[in-house]
């Protein structure tokens, strides 16, 4: 034998060691992107009590804004999904970034609530083609082996940039005694990630081949590119996403007023309760992540952990508990919606048509925008009319509601 040759055993482990690199950098660059998404999911409702004070704004116009966000960003996101599966993911990937750049500007500027609606239209411009992005490249690009890892490391870079969006932008605005000066600091944060991510592009080029990129069968004749329409699955995903999103944005948006008028606790407290959801979220993604790898029955672990979750969330409520342990159970509830979050994308990724993978994400996730812009003008109506208990109660029965279109798809895909 050559001795410049080495033998398969031999060879083997150093390909391993090469396939774990990229795709630990992919799942990374992925996470960082995903997390700068969600963190401008949350430029204005923080400084909502600062829109009050300055701009004299009640909460159903500020509950409007989240759906001005939304509506641009669904619609987008369904659109999106086909530009992803006809371009490539990694330019709308760039191109979303800079969308968020000039939210974050407008933001800075704004003069009124029409400068707040033209920030909030932007940043749903630049949050519309995350998910069938990010999917796209994580789909074609990771190992299998590693998939159900990198759902939930996606996951959780969400639930960090959620996270971090309130302690960031009211910690600046704070230091630096202006909501504005918040504002330059996220438009900050969005330079950052586009140098990084344009730095490292070779990683989410999503156009070369990769470990998983899907392949239709041979012998199978191309389908029409609206043929994933017709399946009861993808519309069956789309009210989990419907529902659970109107759960969470009562609790992004709404939660921290009305813990204060529940239980008097100080605003400068609630304020970080969604941080604390979004953290506990985080938490449970990471025991989901292996879950999905030893879990056949995904709906199953859907249902039991966002059942967890509404019950926290009743117990919040009903203004039984002391103010402090009230807020702990809202911020416990993430630990639920986390918990489900890698089975439901695998889930999603089953119930996908092999070559769809932007389509269907976009159409699937499109429901989550949706969920958010009919959810918060409701819930904000609710708060103006100080029914406070009903912004808990109605998040936990959303969940419910999404647990149940969670089982019909499992149940589809079994018989399926």
């Amino acid at each position: 034998m050559n001795s410049t040759t080495l033998p398969p055993t031999a060879a083997r482990p150093e390909e391993d060691r090469a396939r774990l690199r990229r795709d630990v950098s992919t799942i990374g660059l992925i996470g960082l992107a995903h997390g700068t998404s969600h963190f401008h999911h949350l430029l204005l409702p923080p400084l909502f009590p600062a829109f009050i004070r300055d701009f004299g704004l009640s909460y159903s116009e500020l509950g409007l804004l989240v759906t001005v966000f939304f509506v641009i960003s669904g619609v987008g996101q369904a659109l999106s999904g086909f530009l992803v599966d006809r371009v490539g993911a990694r330019p709308v990937l760039f191109g979303a970034i800079v969308s968020f750049l000039l939210a974050s500007l407008a933001d800075a500027g704004a003069q009124g609530y029409g400068g707040l609606v033209l920030a909030a239209a932007l940043a749903g411009l630049g949050n519309a083609p995350f998910h069938p992005a990010d999917f796209t490249i994580l789909n074609r690009r990771v190992s299998p082996q590693r998939l159900g890892h990198a759902f939930s490391v996606h996951g959780i870079s969400g639930n960090l940039g959620w996270a971090l969006a309130p302690v960031f932008l009211i910690g600046l605005s704070g230091v630096f005694g202006s909501w504005r000066a918040a504002y330059l600091g996220s438009a900050l944060v969005a330079v950052v990630v586009l140098v990084v991510l344009w730095l490292r592009r070779a990683d989410l080029d999503d156009r070369a081949s990769g470990a998983s990129a899907a392949a239709r069968p041979a012998g199978v004749a191309d389908e029409h590119p609206m043929a994933f329409l017709k399946l009861p699955s993808v519309w069956l995903c789309f009210s989990f996403f419907f529902w659970t999103t109107a759960a969470l944005s009562a609790v992004q948006s709404f939660a921290s007023p009305a813990l204060n008028r529940m239980y008097g606790l100080p605003e400068t407290l609630t304020a970080f309760v969604v941080t604390g959801y979004m953290l506990c979220g985080a938490c449970g993604m990471v025991i989901g992540g292996f879950l999905v790898a030893r879990v056949e029955q995904l709906e199953r672990t859907i249902a039991a952990a966002m059942a967890l979750a509404g019950l926290l969330l009743m117990l919040a409520g009903t203004g039984w508990l002391p103010g402090m342990a009230a807020a702990a159970s809202v911020a416990l509830a993430g630990f639920g919606t986390g918990l489900a979050g890698p089975s439901r994308d695998m889930l999603i990724k089953r119930a996908a048509p092999p070559g769809a993978t932007g389509r269907v994400y976009g159409t699937v996730y499109s429901g989550l925008d949706t969920g958010f812009a009919l959810a918060a003008p409701v819930f904000g109506l609710l708060l103006d009319h100080h029914l406070d208990g009903a912004i808990f109660f109605g998040a936990a029965a959303a969940m419910v509601l999404g647990i149940v279109s969670a089982s019909v798809v499992g149940r589809g895909l079994k018989r399926r």
